[in-house]
């Protein structure tokens, strides 16, 4: 696992060990920022259910400029507090050990908006309709933002929720799918 393109290209990521993790592999990761990127100038990501943090990581490389990175694993928030100095990017990330829900409420407290989000929940625990209606309800996709969704193939996404439109669904390997929403511009 490493940094694909950008300021930290080529650098390596640490797992996190044990299998509680699936991490997402360089095809599917380069796949994914190749549609909605492949570069970024500026903007606010959230890394919901980070595991290694390699999808905040790479946004970041890619031109975010900060990262708030969200897991309830203890071994995540150790591998991404690693991950995240190696790449010489503290300065640019926050770093929280709480789960999902909580994590959207202290956030919907602190008025945050992102231009991207990323959810990559465990596939044994993907309440994904739930949390795109709370970000969508909470409006903490910026207008023309993008949340970048990496599930299993028998979960079954709306088109979309209230001003967040499916913009793509594309399946990679046996079991897994990326599906791409966009805030409609107001």
């Amino acid at each position: 696992m490493r940094v694909i393109a950008g300021s930290c290209k080529g650098r390596p990521l640490k797992p996190v060990p044990g299998r509680s993790t699936r991490p997402t592999t360089d095809k599917v990761k380069e796949a994914l920022f190749n549609r909605i990127g492949p570069f970024f100038d500026g903007g606010r990501g959230l890394d919901l259910y980070s595991g290694s943090g390699s999808l905040g990581i790479e946004a970041l490389s890619r031109g975010l400029d900060e990262m708030i990175f969200v897991d309830q694993d203890p071994k995540a928030i150790s591998v991404i507090k690693t991950n995240v100095t190696q790449c010489s990017m503290n300065e640019r990330a926050e770093i929280y050990r709480n789960d999902a829900r909580r994590a959207l409420k202290a956030i919907v407290k602190r008025k945050l908006r992102f231009s991207h989000i990323f959810l990559d929940p465990p596939y044994r625990r993907q309440n994904l309709t739930s949390d795109l209606q709370k970000i969508e309800e909470a409006g903490l996709l910026e207008p023309g933002g993008v949340i970048v969704i990496e599930h299993h193939e028998k979960v079954k996404l709306a088109e979309g929720y209230g001003s967040l439109v499916r913009k793509s669904a594309d399946k990679y390997g046996d079991i897994t799918v990326i599906s791409v929403f966009e805030r409609e511009l107001t």
